[in-house]
């Protein structure tokens, strides 16, 4: 995978993190890279003031800096700054981190040697994954604290995530036979000047969330078998007269899924209508997709932003203190994501609610094999409430809070790292609604009759009963959804044509 600094997708992303591919650099990358560490070079020895090469950080930008002591203010820079708490993040993520950070710096406007770049890359390349912090962030001036934690394995600081071990980053470095580097001029300020630790997130997010949204349709389209649902609802000509892309392309995804199947109805067999959590398939999920496409849009162009400060423009000439690291666009598109997410939680409990109501359907109570005597699916419902009750507090945007920092220099600031946590939680929380709709879904299927089920869900069935047994009395259903969990986040994917269980792990 050849990084230059402006071309990089979430397509390739998805190839460095889940198929762990190299990355190497374009040589006219290296061009720039090489033109903007000599204009760095030059403004020390002329001792010019320019704001984190010869000054301090923050508050103390008015504070200068002899330059024998550049070395030191770097170093005292990441050290001061590392003060990340809490949980690491996942190891992806760190991953995601030290690609995006090398990415950034090969646009050439942040004047760092080559051998930090190369440095970045031969840990992806090596599979040494700083161990990062994910609490500390405000997520302007960059993700400083989180971005520092990444640098001390540079330095020979630090633990690493090393062949499937946290081990003390040295360690790692002398196995693969890596020696830290010392950081001169602005290269500190350069490495954690930056967004990559919330885009980082967010990427990773991201793509269990494309995929979550996939399974989620396949999971409604077993719903509807086990409900008798109305299929006219998802009929292309409705879609059309409303006109929006992704509500027509889930509409059709869902009578692909269900092509076939004698369990779903036509309006006026059974009923005349279905409840919304049915009908408004494609609506709702139609309604997640274009947040998906507007968050796919956005970490796009962040992953190939620059987002440190100050940037360096023609040769040095011009070298200017703005604002590229601050994280508004994506703290919004964090935000919106995880808001999305947690509808398509609600909009499954409601029908994991129709699948286990007796009042709803002409199912066994709660899908129990003796109602009374066994609970079944009862308590699983309840399950799902929770989950869904959690990602509404969860869904609340960070985006909207800012708290003053460095003496008020910094005095407004998006919390976008936070906002890219708390969309990852409510993913994995969705994963967990579905995996219990799923789980009531299958029971109910196979209840109505399997041999009845479209080919594609019929397939399905046939591949989750290898791994969750139909419910002929009750157990501890935790386990269940566990596995049902595990099995949509390593296994289950689907695309516009067929079900495919080929493993894709973030």
């Amino acid at each position: 995978m050849i990084l230059t600094g402006n071309t990089l997708t979430l397509k390739q992303m998805k190839e460095i993190l889940l198929e762990q591919k190299s990355v190497s650099v374009s040589e006219e990358s290296w061009e720039k890279v090489e033109e903007s560490r000599a204009a760095v070079e030059k403004i020390v020895k002329d001792n010019r003031v320019v704001y984190g090469i010869t000054t301090g950080f923050g508050k103390f930008s008015d504070v200068l800096i002899n330059k024998e002591h550049v070395e030191e203010l770097q170093l005292n820079l990441i050290h001061s700054h590392a003060v990340g708490v809490g949980e690491v993040f996942p190891e992806s993520v760190s991953r995601a981190m030290l690609v995006l950070r090398a990415n950034a710096l090969l646009k050439g406007y942040s004047g760092v040697r080559r051998i930090v770049i190369e440095r970045l890359l031969e840990f992806v390349n090596k599979g040494i994954h700083p161990v990062v912090p994910q609490q500390g962030s405000l997520g302007a001036s960059g993700d400083l604290a989180p971005l520092s934690h990444l640098v001390l394995p540079l330095l020979g600081e630090g633990e690493v995530f090393y062949k499937g071990h946290r081990v003390e980053a040295l360690k790692a470095m002398t196995k693969e036979g890596i020696f830290p580097i010392t950081l001169t001029a602005k290269e500190g300020l350069a490495l954690i000047n930056g967004t990559q630790a919330m885009t980082a997130m967010g990427i990773v997010g991201y793509l269990e969330a494309e995929k979550l949204a996939y399974q989620s349709e396949m999971i409604a389209a077993m719903t509807m078998e086990g409900l008798n649902g109305i299929i006219d609802a998802f009929d292309q000509d409705v879609q059309i007269a409303r006109g929006y892309p992704e509500q027509i392309r889930v509409a059709e995804r869902m009578r692909e899924l269900l092509a076939g199947s004698k369990l779903v109805t036509k309006q006026g067999e059974i009923r005349v209508q279905d409840a919304y959590s049915l009908r408004c398939i494609p609506q709702v999920h139609g309604a997640t997709w274009q947040v998906l496409n507007y968050v796919k849009e956005k970490l796009e162009i962040e992953m190939n932003a620059a987002t440190d400060n100050p940037l360096i423009f023609e040769g040095g000439k011009k070298v200017i203190s703005g604002g590229n690291f601050h994280g508004q666009p994506i703290a919004f598109a964090m935000d919106f994501l995880g808001i999305a997410i947690a509808e398509l939680a609600n909009i499954s409990e409601r029908r994991i609610e129709r699948l286990v109501n007796p009042q709803l359907n002409d199912l066994p109570p709660f899908l129990s094999p003796e109602p009374g005597l066994q609970s079944g699916a009862m308590i699983m419902q309840y399950c799902a409430a929770s989950l869904v009750s959690e990602n509404k507090t969860l869904a609340h945007p960070a985006s909207v809070d800012s708290i003053p920092s460095s003496a008020n220099q910094e005095d407004h600031v998006s919390m976008g790292t936070i906002g890219s946590r708390h969309a990852y939680q409510i993913i994995a929380n969705t994963r967990r609604v579905l995996a219990i709709e799923l789980i009531c879904a299958m029971q109910a299927a196979e209840i109505k009759g399997k041999e009845k089920m479209s080919p594609i869900t019929k397939d399905i069935l046939e591949e989750g009963r290898k791994k969750i047994p139909f419910i002929e009395k009750d157990r501890v259903f935790a386990k269940d959804i566990a596995v049902a969990e595990d099995w949509l986040k390593t296994s289950v994917s689907i695309t516009k044509k067929k079900v495919n269980f080929k493993v894709e792990t973030c």
